[in-house]
């Protein structure tokens, strides 16, 4: 098992969270974040000036067993991607274990199958 975490723009966020839900991932959890980035410089949004050294992004965490994380991947990098400074990024780490509070199961097993 892999855990998968994005951080997107939130603008983004709703055309990534429809992907994901066409593919086989039905569960995931976001939150809302504030990061500093590698871009320190004043820009104008609308005539509005605004500092991109503390942005809004928001941050994805997908559990999902190991065949799943390309496609994930793949679905994140296409869904998210703009081209300009700030996209975000994804890190993949392993999963050593996972348990059901309710049925007590642990290990993918606990991952459910889509339908």
């Amino acid at each position: 098992m892999k855990r998968i975490e994005a951080i997107i723009r939130k603008t983004k966020f709703e055309e990534v969270k429809e992907a994901l839900l066409a593919s086989d991932i039905d569960w995931f959890e976001y939150h809302n974040v504030h990061g500093i980035g590698q871009s320190r410089q004043e820009r104008i949004y609308r005539g509005v000036q605004y500092s991109t050294d503390v942005i809004e992004r928001v941050a994805l965490t997908i559990v999902c067993r190991d065949a799943l994380v390309e496609p994930t991947v793949k679905v994140i990098l296409d869904m998210a991607h703009t081209g300009e400074i700030g996209d975000g990024r994804i890190f993949v780490s392993d999963m050593i274990d996972t348990w059901s509070i309710r049925t007590g199961e642990n290990g993918d097993t606990v991952l459910r199958d889509k339908k």
